[in-house]
């Protein structure tokens, strides 16, 4: 059996049921329970119509492997690994996060919150699946319930100090997924008042795709916070891990803004503290965790590369471009929900407008992250290095090329025909002029 079209980087992912049904999730859930400790695997899934029938039948594949099952139900991925480190103990997530219905997939934890990921046991996982050399459990192992909702809200709320939190006004998207389940659970604790947008678990996702990075999926959060004179929104994608923000004004605000903004108030509780940055975060970032006194570290793209840097650097904080934020707190996993909590406390601290709290960070103009398809990603790269001489060039996940007034970093896509380019400059204009340069020799 060859499961190579749906074993990725960091998860698995397909379409069902032409790449992932039930047996297959059976399969891959007997070889889960051969390749990770513990004799007990915690098992949650997302709002899509396809989640509990595949995440029942890799519970049955758990118990043919002789472990049992603590069935969770519904939860938003970052519940899942506050489970995996509470409660020391692998989590397998049923979800597809932000793709589109058709698709469902696994993301794996191992105990600790430990990622699961290509170059971490995820090989191994389909290695095991797709040759089939099961070894027999001593006994079938059994499936008990278990709802950590409760858990996951006492934690999430114990990031902040609640009575800092204003009255605050706040228009949530939730893209019909799992932010409809866990925000309202939340916010009943705050004093704030919430305007939800597509709250109902609906996996044919009606009203627009949980994939709010890109900028049409949240017009409709836009139109919300003018119309209802809000002091914030937030958008989750669909597995709830990720949150990007909309301020007073409708405007969007870039994810490195938010982690330069975050970065500088845990840096004043936290004198001298590591900071992780992945490589296509503006330069606000590592300028603002170096200005106040922390040290930045730069890692790739990826949950996995993240979540060991700050396990080897002690790092207390990693934010991601894509809409990751991870703290040392949350067992340096990603939450979106944590995220947005901070902020809010931040706000509320402040008191001052979203936008007015910005603006000292909004020293570069940058691009949303463009994707272009290409025949022979590395051939482009190769024609980027020796057009731009002059550049300074950095190697890492992909190739970053620097000058004084502007960067940009090209980097293939692991499983399609793609680059993605990241640029960023000090003013709009050379901004627009270099992306339509950059892109033009990669698409000719």
């Amino acid at each position: 059996m060859d499961l190579s079209k749906i074993f990725k980087a960091y998860d698995v992912r397909g379409i069902f049921p032409t790449q992932l049904n039930e047996d297959i999730a059976r399969r891959i859930g007997r070889s889960f329970a051969q390749c990770v400790e513990g004799d007990t695997i915690l098992i949650g899934h997302d709002m899509r119509s396809s989640s509990p029938m595949l995440s029942r039948a890799f519970a049955e594949g758990v118990c043919d492997g002789g472990k049992n099952v603590e069935y969770a139900g519904l939860m938003s991925t970052d519940a899942s690994y506050f489970a995996a480190g509470k409660f020391d103990m692998p989590v397998a997530m049923f979800t597809a996060s932000h793709n589109p219905a058709q698709w469902n997939g696994i993301k794996m934890t191992n105990s600790g919150a430990t990622p699961i990921g290509a170059e971490s046991g995820l090989k191994d996982i389909q290695k095991t699946a797709e040759e089939g050399t099961f070894v027999a459990g001593k006994k079938r192992g059994k499936i008990t319930e278990r709802d950590i909702t409760n858990d996951f809200v006492e934690h999430a709320i114990s990031m902040i100090d609640v009575k800092k939190i204003k009255p605050l006004k706040i228009a949530v998207d939730a893209g019909n997924g799992m932010g409809g389940f866990i925000v309202p659970k939340v916010f009943a604790r705050l004093p704030v008042t919430l305007i939800p947008l597509y709250f109902e678990l609906d996996g044919t996702m009606p009203n627009h795709e949980p994939n709010p990075i890109d900028p049409k999926n949240v017009q409709d959060l836009i139109a919300t916070v003018k119309k209802e004179e809000c002091d914030i929104g937030l958008a989750f994608d669909g597995d709830a891990d990720r949150v990007f923000f909309v301020d007073e004004l409708g405007n969007r605000i870039s994810a490195s803004l938010v982690g330069a903004m975050v970065a500088e108030n845990m840096l004043q509780k936290n004198p001298g503290a590591t900071m992780i940055y992945n490589v296509v975060c503006s330069d606000v970032v590592k300028e603002t965790i170096e200005r106040n006194g922390g040290t930045a570290v730069m890692e790739r793209v990826g949950h996995s590369y993240i979540k060991k840097t700050m396990k080897d650097t002690g790092a207390i904080f990693a934010a991601e471009h894509s809409g990751h934020y991870y703290f040392s707190q949350n067992f340096r996993a990603d939450s979106g929900l944590i995220a947005a909590l901070i902020v809010l406390e931040m706000l509320s601290v402040m008191n001052v407008p979203f936008s007015e709290a910005l603006k000292k960070f909004q020293t570069y103009s940058a691009i949303e992250e463009t994707n272009s398809e290409v025949v022979d990603k590395d051939a482009v790269i190769e024609k980027l290095k020796a057009h731009y001489t002059d550049a300074v060039l950095t190697e890492f996940d992909g190739v970053t090329f620097r000058f004084p007034d502007f960067w940009f970093n090209v980097r293939p896509s692991n499983t399609e025909p793609v680059l993605r380019l990241n640029l960023e400059a000090k003013t709009a204009e050379l901004r627009d002029q270099k992306t339509a340069e950059v892109l033009s020799m990669i698409r000719s």
